[in-house]
């Protein structure tokens, strides 16, 4: 296993003292092909492999199946990771009972939402009910759904900071906000299961997050500033590089995760963001060279026509943290030594 890896998941391993609730466990993640699920994936899997004697189970939902086992190569032979090859907007039945679900599956990349905003929507509509539907069949010891920041659209408050409770508006003319729009809707869905059925969700709205596991062609602007290191080549900026933005290490992210659907309250919402990293995406463009340690430039080009990529019409988005630190969580990890661990993770990688 990659050395990065296994100093992540030795320093969440540190800070959760609640991770023995998982083992003997059964558990369901929706997406797993996808950055932060593929990266809990292997952090279930190592603690199997050193620590649990009761293994836990992980059931992974995958669309694509090459991607999938590229994406796993390493883990095909694990008796306890089994993979269903089918879109979660499809019935979904499940001979295992299963005890915890973390439904991440989601096009978040915003080069789909001009390309497939009717596949955007379902994933967090249509496959959100039907996990909602298996967490009621077997009973489940807690659901995380995976919402997004951008659930807050555009918010009027005077507070630097979105709290859990603030609410946006939301262009429904700009098909962009497909995304957005079947988040909300997706909440809406987990709240009223809750209320209904009394199915222990909870919500994490996650604004950037990066580190180890991202691909290449992801389509995040962060991914592209990585790409463009790697090869040696100065980033080009496709804006102003003015919009702010907080940016939270994956292993800090996935700390959080764990906090929430361990520790958290049913029917919570938590923001999970690194309030003390905010840059602005030309900062941050520099950054990614100061932690690559190469003479590189920051340059700004215009957009090629054609491009599908849908820029955010927000320029601040930065959360809250109040709630979720009750659960004893703190970001640890900042801009420049997450982003030093995230090249050197792919260059170990690509060896």
């Amino acid at each position: 296993m990659n050395e990065i890896l296994i100093e992540d998941f030795e320093n969440l391993i540190k800070k959760n003292n609640s991770l023995n609730k998982f083992e003997g466990k059964t558990i369901l993640i929706s997406g797993i092909n996808g950055f932060i699920p593929s990266y809990l994936t292997e952090f279930l899997l190592y603690l199997n492999d050193k620590y649990f004697e009761k293994k836990i189970k992980i059931i992974g939902i995958a669309r694509n199946k090459e991607k999938c086992q590229n994406r796993f190569k390493k883990y095909l032979n694990k008796k306890n990771l089994k993979f269903i090859y089918q879109d979660i907007v499809k019935n979904l039945e499940f001979e295992e009972k299963i005890d915890y679900i973390f439904h991440a599956a989601s096009q978040a990349s915003p080069k789909y939402y001009l390309t497939d905003p009717v596949g955007t929507i379902n994933a967090n509509v249509l496959g959100t009910l039907n996990l909602l539907e298996i967490a009621k069949k077997n009973k489940i010891n807690g659901f995380l759904f995976f919402s997004s920041s951008e659930v807050y659209g555009k918010v009027s408050t005077n507070d630097a900071f979105l709290r859990e409770e603030d609410a946006g508006s939301i262009d429904l003319l700009d098909i962009r906000n497909c995304y957005a729009g079947s988040k909300q809707m997706g909440e809406i869905y987990c709240q009223s299961y809750f209320k209904q059925y009394n199915i222990p969700i909870k919500i994490v709205r996650i604004f950037h997050t990066y580190g180890p596991g991202l691909q290449a062609g992801d389509g995040r602007v962060f991914m592209d500033f990585i790409e463009n290191v790697l090869r040696n080549e100065d980033i080009e900026l496709k804006s102003t590089g003015e919009a702010k933005r907080t940016f939270c290490y994956v292993g800090d992210a996935i700390d959080a995760y764990l906090k929430v659907i361990l520790k958290g309250e049913n029917g919570g919402v938590y923001n999970v963001c690194n309030i003390f990293q905010e840059v602005s995406v030309k900062d941050l463009a520099e950054k990614v060279i100061e932690a690559s340690g190469k003479k590189l430039k920051v340059k700004m080009i215009e957009r090629k026509k054609g491009d599908v990529y849908l820029p955010s019409k927000i320029n601040r988005n930065i959360g809250d943290i109040s709630k979720i630190k009750l659960l004893g969580w703190n970001p640890e990890i900042d801009i420049l030594e997450g982003f030093k661990r995230t090249i050197k993770y792919m260059e170990i990688e690509n060896k």
